[in-house]
């Protein structure tokens, strides 16, 4: 299975309603089931997708905080204004996928 994506992840929750509701419309029970489980899929792959982002944000955030004091210890102001922008990348990634 590839890996997870926010996207690929809407794509077929959405998709999962569309032939649900198509079943729910003509009866067809076999479509509104396919629906409904791709719509669970979706739904499975989104989070994780949400997850994994959040915690590679967690990782950032805290790899750019690291880098940031020693910069300051070191008088490495170029490793410093780094570590910044990386402790804020990384705050500003968990804060998209945090979850509601």
């Amino acid at each position: 299975m590839s890996e997870p994506t926010k996207s690929s992840g809407q794509f077929h929750s959405t998709k999962g309603n569309v032939v649900e509701a198509i079943g729910n419309a003509t009866g067809a029970t076999s479509w509104q089931n396919s629906g409904k489980q791709e719509h669970a899929e979706g739904e499975t792959e989104y989070k994780a997708a949400q997850a994994k982002g959040y915690a590679e944000g967690a990782k950032d955030q805290a790899g750019g905080y690291k880098d940031s004091v020693v910069g300051a210890v070191t008088g490495d102001k170029s490793q410093q204004a780094e570590g910044n922008a990386r402790k804020e990348a990384g705050a500003t990634q968990k804060e998209v996928n945090k979850q509601a």
